[in-house]
């Protein structure tokens, strides 16, 4: 096991082990165990009681965070036509069809989420290896693949703080909420749109305990364990 330095085993004496925190007294103590000379990420991580190999069971969604994530993001628009105007007003950041179809297939990605017209499509889906594997590709479920006149809505949504989830091969959903040096309210906002998001999404084959374990850490930080019932309860679903 790799050893930690001794900031973190300064800041994991704060952490009681035995215990499970109120969702707002554990954003306080991730704040305060925080140590790297960085602005590290506050994430969640769900142990969620689905099965990941049951197609019927598959956690998958959306959650608008309405502070963001703390950084810029670079949206990507694959659109031709008309289109292209109605993405350029709504603050695209890059905008086009087969040539940056192309640019990317030489290696351009300086960008950090994408959206696309479903007349597109066609031509995206040769950069299935590419883009899926990096959570990039438009998904018509994702809500990233809209009609024209629905660009502008896609567009403020990826500007607001998209967070797109999904259950991994482990049964967990992984989630950042923010950065260290948001105000405690605005995580707990944060934190609050994605049990939301995170429980509208359980899938109809669900059974049992859809949520098992809440797990709140920073990047370099240890996970402190979250009071399931209080967490759960942020969520009006």
């Amino acid at each position: 096991m790799a050893k930690h330095g001794k900031k973190y085993q300064q800041a994991v004496t704060l952490l009681d082990k035995t215990k499970v925190y109120h969702p707002q007294e554990a954003i306080e103590l991730a704040k305060k165990m925080a140590h790297a000379q960085f602005d590290e990420t506050v994430e969640l991580h769900l142990r969620m009681g689905v099965d990941p190999r049951d197609s019927s069971q598959q956690v998958r969604g959306v959650a608008l965070l309405p502070h963001g994530l703390g950084k810029e993001t670079r949206i990507l628009v694959f659109t031709e036509g008309e289109a292209e105007r109605i993405a350029k007003t709504a603050g695209a950041d890059f905008i086009g069809g087969d040539e940056m179809v192309k640019k990317i297939e030489d290696g351009w990605l300086d960008f950090d989420t994408t959206v696309a017209t479903p007349d597109m499509m066609g031509k995206v889906g040769k950069l299935g290896r590419i883009l899926g594997r990096r959570g990039l590709m438009p998904n018509p479920k994702a809500g990233t693949v809209v009609a024209a006149d629905d660009l502008p809505r896609a567009i403020s949504d990826a500007t607001k703080g998209r967070v797109e989830f999904k259950l991994d091969r482990t049964a967990i959903i992984h989630l950042p909420l923010g950065k260290v040096s948001f105000e405690e309210d605005k995580l707990m906002d944060n934190l609050t749109a994605v049990i939301e998001a995170v429980v509208k999404a359980k899938p109809s084959g669900a059974k049992g305990q859809y949520v098992k374990t809440a797990t709140l850490a920073t990047t370099m930080g240890p996970g402190i364990k979250l009071d399931l019932k209080s967490a759960l309860s942020l969520s009006s679903g």
